[in-house]
């Protein structure tokens, strides 16, 4: 029985931790823009990175 309670409580903190976290998210941020083209952001990333993609 005691087990059963110490694992509500962590199971209840840890929604309270998580519920936390995720309102102090700001609401005005942009997402990431999603590429309409993969090889050509694929290609950019590793350009980037300063390798040639595999193919």
């Amino acid at each position: 029985m005691i087990r059963l309670l110490i694992t509500g409580l962590v199971a209840y903190a840890a929604y309270r931790v998580a519920k936390r976290v995720v309102d102090e998210v700001p609401n005005n941020f942009d997402p990431l823009p999603i590429p309409s083209d993969e090889r050509a952001a694929l290609r950019r990333q590793s350009a980037a990175m300063g390798v040639a993609p595999r193919r």
